[in-house]
């Protein structure tokens, strides 16, 4: 069995997630927006928090977790790369790294682009991905520090992974991310529907993550910087893919 996921709201946008092991009892919040709905869910739920996992130092994904250290004795794992601007971790990983958490592999990938140093936590048994600002749905975060063929390269590290895997991204930019999408890859059938699913999903409040990687693979333009169709519609038939990626983001910053 999978291990349990929540998907929690926080601040403005943002989401957190809690990862729990049954047998264990353990519990792993990946990235800390804010403590409160955090602290609130754990509650709700009687778990003790055992470990916080952060994918980059930007204070929305960083900020509760000295509020989060105030009530439990949380193991914090985060990327040696970041360990200047991130809080005092308890354990350093980078690319290749491997952990364990509740009997299961946790693997560790560089996805710089948003920033140096971001970093995905996978766990490809259970297949999820803590993607938060690399892969996103319908999207890819913007290119604070590092550069096009940075993220490219992080997005098709990301891309190859099982397509059942759930994209646990960190921000509600969906509904914004697919009328974007559609300026791009306006002819996609797949990328339609979802639209429609997202609209509904939005007007009853409901997350619209997790999303599948299959899902992202067939709609979100950021990982088809290949297809012909999209690379007609911009003119760019001979260009390098990690060129039209390129162009779909700097278009997407105009946005």
């Amino acid at each position: 069995m999978p291990l349990e996921l929540v998907t929690l709201p926080a601040l403005s946008d943002n989401y957190a997630y809690l990862l729990h092991d049954t047998a264990s009892g353990d519990t792993a919040c990946i990235d800390a927006p804010e403590a409160a709905p955090i602290l609130a869910e754990l509650a709700k739920r009687g778990w003790s928090l055992t470990d916080i996992w952060l994918t980059h130092h930007h204070h929305d994904h960083t900020g509760g977790v000295d509020d989060l250290l105030d009530h439990y004795d949380a193991k914090v794992t985060g990327a040696a790369a970041d360990r200047h601007r991130l809080p005092s971790l308890n354990r350093e990983v980078s690319e290749g790294d491997a952990f364990k958490f509740g009997g299961e592999i946790v693997e560790i990938l560089d996805v710089s682009g948003h920033t140096d140093g971001h970093i995905a936590f996978v766990l490809p048994e259970s297949r999820y991905a803590f993607t938060a600002d690399s892969l996103m749905a319908l999207g890819c975060g913007r290119l604070f520090e590092g550069t096009a063929a940075q993220m490219w390269e992080s997005l098709q590290k990301l891309a190859a992974l099982d397509p059942e895997t759930l994209i646990c991204s960190g921000h509600e930019y969906t509904h914004t991310n697919a009328q974007f999408a559609i300026t791009i890859d306006p002819d996609n059938q797949d990328l339609k529907d979802r639209i429609d699913r997202i609209g509904s999903l939005r007007d009853q409040n409901k997350p619209t993550v997790p999303s599948k990687l299959s899902d992202e693979v067939a709609t979100n333009p950021f990982l088809r910087a290949t297809d012909p169709e999209i690379r007609a519609h911009l003119n760019m038939i001979g260009a390098e893919p990690v060129e039209v990626f390129a162009e779909i983001r700097a278009r997407k910053d105009r946005f």
